[in-house]
């Protein structure tokens, strides 16, 4: 049964950093693809970041730069290192794969 869990979210000053963690089970880690996805109140999930098998990344125009997804093989994760966060970075978000295999999601507010 495939498994996806966030973690690492919270509370963060603009200008700030946090990483997200997203341990899978359930799959072959090292040969899928891997996102992240976000979702803001009142708006509809939108694609972050995506990680392939030869760890090629892609990055969406409003987080270029800012945000970094990388993966561990060996611990089954997949990570989203997020820098110089803004307001509008506010969401929950979520991690996904192949399939249609999503986490539960990780609550990112970005708050003075």
């Amino acid at each position: 049964q495939v498994h996806l869990e966030e973690s690492g979210g919270g509370l963060v000053q603009p200008g700030g950093s946090l990483r997200l963690s997203c341990v899978a089970s359930g799959i072959i880690f090292s040969i899928r693809t891997m996102a992240w996805y976000r979702q803001a109140p009142g708006k509809e999930r939108e694609w972050v970041t995506t990680i392939n098998r030869g760890s090629s990344t892609n990055y969406a125009d409003s987080v270029k730069g800012r945000f970094t997804i990388s993966k561990n093989n060996a611990k089954n994760t997949v990570y989203l290192q997020m820098d110089n966060l803004k307001p509008e970075d506010t969401a929950v978000y979520y991690c996904t794969t192949e399939g249609g295999y999503w986490g539960q999601g990780t609550q990112v507010t970005v708050s003075s």
